[in-house]
């Protein structure tokens, strides 16, 4: 795999150049051979070295890296130095066992297939021009969709690989493959150690504490006490105080104080909101209530109108009977009108059949008016009949 020639110890530039490739160059993770690695692309090692701080002249020395192949190069050394090696991708193929199984399955179903290819000749000419019609207006729409700003884009299926050791091993620009070795540790992580292991030793070191700092880690210990039973506490008393109003209430009413108190969300946002509450009681009562009340007034409304249609028959039933006397149907007519004209004020009046509105003083000053003219019509057609009969009996 490597090179049998021994290769030297690296060098201080060598080291830095590493490390700085190494955390500022992006890498992925895989498995290789049972292991998990990380690998990086080598044309962004490239890019990421020539925007490093060695692609900078300094004064009175030259810039480390100036072109492409001048980083090759340099990569080429460590490599050979083993600080990673070359991979090379392979993608992953189903197993025998899984193809022969499909072929044994694609025969029992051939046979099957063909029956039914006969009948679905027919079908598919006829099918075949409304797809095509189809496509052309799912192409329009996919193209409109793809020109809309804000469209989500389809995710793209990624092809499983892996990675096998390559057998030459030589640094080259473009996208292969590369698998580091090494592996130093982060400033960031050393820190983070250094501070644990101090305070594990403080720890063990406190009665050598002077007086005052002990008693002030006994308050700040029993302080810390106190708010973790504190919140516990609450826990159990939000779920009582659910459990007694559900009760009460026959499980309608469903109040929770603090509900993300135990949530998985940070600390202020386990005291917002205050309270919650949430009404999860027969809604199919109300509905049946609002519909016997539509009902009824749906009834009612019939009812009148019934009622007024009834009137109106008999009013027509008594208007042209008895033609001889005319002063008695003179009556009988302005009685009718009289009759509509109230059943027209009913009606006007009723909204819904149960509520009234109040009549205007121009409306009942028209209406009076009107009975007035009236009466005087039947005042002067009697008085023509009147004189009609003195005429006849003077002759």
């Amino acid at each position: 795999m490597y090179s049998s020639q021994e290769v030297g110890e690296p060098s201080k530039e060598e080291k830095a150049v590493a490390k700085y490739l190494r955390f500022n160059c992006p890498t992925k993770s895989t498995n290789m051979m049972g292991h998990r690695v990380d690998y990086f692309i080598a044309s962004k090692a490239v890019d990421c070295l020539l925007d490093s701080k060695w692609a900078k002249a300094k004064k009175g020395e030259e810039a480390l890296f100036t072109t492409r192949e001048s980083v090759v190069d340099y990569c080429n050394r460590l490599l050979k130095k083993q600080f990673f090696h070359r991979a090379l991708k392979v993608m992953k193929m189903k197993y025998d066992k899984d193809i022969k199984k499909e072929k044994e399955k694609g025969k029992a179903e051939s046979g099957k297939e063909e029956d039914k290819k006969s009948k679905k000749e027919n079908l598919k000419d006829e099918k075949t021009k409304k797809e095509k019609e189809k496509k052309k207006d799912g192409e329009k729409e996919e193209s409109k969709k793809e020109e809309a700003p804000g469209t989500p884009k389809k995710k793209e299926t990624k092809k499983k690989f892996k990675l096998e050791p390559h057998d030459d091993q030589v640094f080259l620009d473009g996208n292969e493959v590369f698998v580091w070795i090494y592996d130093p540790v982060h400033f960031k992580t050393f820190v983070m150690g250094l501070i644990l292991v101090i305070a594990v030793i403080a720890a063990t070191l406190f009665p050598l504490w002077p007086a005052e700092m002990r008693v002030g880690v006994y308050y700040l210990s029993v302080g810390a006490g106190c708010f973790v039973a504190s919140i516990l506490l609450l826990a159990i008393a939000r779920c009582i105080l659910f459990l007694i109003i559900w009760l009460i209430t026959g499980g309608r009413h469903h109040f929770w104080f603090l509900p993300n108190l135990t949530a998985d969300v940070g600390f202020i946002d386990s005291f917002r909101p205050l309270y919650t509450h949430e009404y999860k009681g027969p809604k199919a009562d109300l509905k049946k209530d609002e519909k016997s009340e539509t009902k009824k007034q749906q009834k009612s409304d019939s009812e009148e109108k019934s009622d007024s249609e009834k009137k109106e028959e008999e009013e027509g039933k008594v208007g042209p009977g008895n033609p001889g006397t005319e002063g008695s149907g003179g009556e009988r007519h302005s009685d009718t009108d009289s009759d509509r004209r109230e059943d027209d004020r009913s009606q006007h009046s009723s909204g819904n059949g149960n509520d009234f509105e109040m009549i205007t003083k121009e409306e009942l000053e028209q209406q009076t008016d009107g009975d007035c003219e009236e009466e005087e019509e039947e005042e002067e057609e009697d008085n023509d009949g009147e004189t009609t009969k003195s005429l006849h009996e003077k002759s």
